[in-house]
């Protein structure tokens, strides 16, 4: 019997008993009729649509980080070395205040806080396979 799971809008053959006993009762699957499998097309087109548009969104995103530099400031010792650290979080902030563009911290690809003072790259991961990267000028009090 073809049956199309409600979760995930995945076709599959199961056998009839399995479907009937256990699957339709806990309404986990529908029965895959014409119209049930023309309105997951539908669905499935709909959802590739958003993500294209995403993608597109993403990517520009990508080129206005990359074309644009963002400061942080932070206490400095002798040396050039920092009394604390940069971290994902101050980047992020910096990035929101600067830009105006909302980054999650945990998307941005910090190997290790930063403690000195310079220009660094930091990749941040925006959609499935686009990473965008951010010029990061971190700067003395």
């Amino acid at each position: 019997m073809k049956v199309i799971f409600v979760e995930d809008d995945r076709v599959a053959e199961v056998s009839e008993g399995y479907a009937r006993n256990y699957l339709l009762p806990r309404k986990l699957v529908i029965k895959a009729s014409p119209h049930a499998l023309a309105l997951v097309a539908k669905r499935e087109a709909k959802k590739k649509t958003e993500v294209d548009k995403k993608r597109v969104a993403m990517n520009e995103l990508a080129e206005k980080l990359a074309a644009s530099t963002v400061t942080v400031t932070a206490d400095v010792g002798e040396g050039g070395k920092l009394f604390g650290s940069v971290t994902a979080a101050d980047i992020a902030g910096a990035v929101k205040r600067e830009l105006g563009i909302e980054l999650d911290r945990k998307k941005l690809d910090l190997r290790e806080p930063l403690k000195v003072v310079g220009e660094y790259s930091v990749p941040v991961k925006l959609f499935q396979d686009i990473t965008g990267t951010i010029k990061l000028n971190v700067a003395a009090r």
